[in-house]
């Protein structure tokens, strides 16, 4: 059985091939380090690339490309036929995105519509994953009520307990560009799933990490929190007092769902996958669980300006994942997948 990965030498990418490559399936993944590109030398994920390589040797073929080249995108899946596509790779900062509108929409937009035409052409009936985004529902979770806690906001109504379900609006908010491209890429792949009856999903992530992130300010909060704490260095919290609150899910969490989809697939499916609330935490509750595994206290500056369209609160309801696939569920907790990310910048 043959995977075709996109951003492999990334978090999630790189956590699907070794999961998959521990099943036997040969894995061919797809990038070009664009990540340098777009956050400078913090954000290279060669070092990843050469990890994989090793690790799973001959399972594994590394393929160099933009997919934005669609005739390279074209030709690659004609001539490999996968039998299941995990679509990861993305310009993948809020904030970066406003600074090359170009090249995140074509990365995110019209790279993904590639891949799906490519598919259509070549093996429409390899299930298609996308990492999708809960930007897709732009500010609007900021519409909510909220309550205050001591370090935390939270959703003021008991019916939003369990978090942000797969039925809120996505319409007359800001999303930012980002956002944006991210939700063409989203309904793109929805679309092909209904219209072409080819069997795609979108998976709308909370903050999806692990130890295999190369978190930097713009993008990937939690593992770069843990690198400043770590480096004793100062991280930058922008406005809503530090008590914004993300649900954060650890990568091979959401590589064994990509399984569980990959094996039964559906047509069109979207869901949306975080941590939950029990793998939620506010930026000031991270420093704190940080600290537990450093012994380091967490230099930090308070902005009176958040980033805009950012979450106050963002919990995903994870109850839609959960039915249709009752083998899946969380299995690593926040505790450990921090305790993870703390010792992998250790080592690196």
């Amino acid at each position: 059985m043959n995977l075709l990965v996109t951003g492999s030498s990334g978090l999630i990418g790189s956590e699907v091939c070794r999961h998959f490559a521990a099943s036997e399936w040969q894995i061919h993944g797809i990038d070009n380090n664009q990540r340098a590109l777009f956050f400078g030398p913090q954000g290279d994920t060669r070092w990843n690339q050469q990890r994989l390589a090793t690790d799973l040797g001959p399972a594994f073929t590394h393929h160099e490309l933009d997919i934005r080249n669609r005739e390279g995108v074209l030709a690659l899946l004609a001539s490999l036929r996968p039998d299941a596509i995990v679509h990861a790779a993305a310009q993948p900062s809020h904030d970066r995105a406003a600074d090359i509108p170009f090249e995140d929409f074509e990365t995110n937009a019209t790279g993904t519509l590639n891949l799906l035409e490519a598919a259509r052409r070549a093996c429409p009936e390899a299930p298609f994953v996308h990492l999708s985004t809960n930007k897709v529902y732009g500010d609007r979770p900021n519409t909510l009520p909220l309550t205050e806690t001591e370090t935390r906001w939270d959703y003021a109504s008991p019916d939003l307990a369990n978090g942000i379900d797969e039925n809120f609006p996505i319409d007359q908010s800001k999303h930012s560009l980002f956002g944006a491209s991210k939700t063409a890429a989203d309904i793109l792949v929805q679309e092909y799933g209904r219209y072409f009856d080819m069997p795609t999903c979108c998976l709308r992530g909370g903050c999806l990490t692990g130890p295999a992130h190369s978190g930097v300010e713009l993008h990937g909060f939690l593992s770069y929190l843990v690198k400043c704490n770590i480096e004793e260095r100062e991280y930058k919290i922008f406005g809503y007092k530090g008590k914004q609150v993300r649900d954060n899910i650890h990568a091979t969490d959401v590589a064994r769902f990509i399984a569980a989809f990959i094996a039964t697939p559906r047509c069109a499916e979207v869901y949306n996958l975080g941590g939950g609330r029990a793998n939620s935490c506010s930026i000031l509750e991270a420093f704190l669980i940080a600290g537990s595994f450093t012994g380091k206290p967490q230099k930090f500056t308070l902005l009176d300006q958040p980033r805009s369209g950012d979450h106050i609160c963002y919990i995903s309801n994870l109850a839609k994942a959960r039915a249709h696939y009752p083998g899946w569920d969380i299995t690593i907790s926040l505790e450990e997948t921090i305790r993870q990310i703390a010792e992998s910048w250790s080592n690196r």
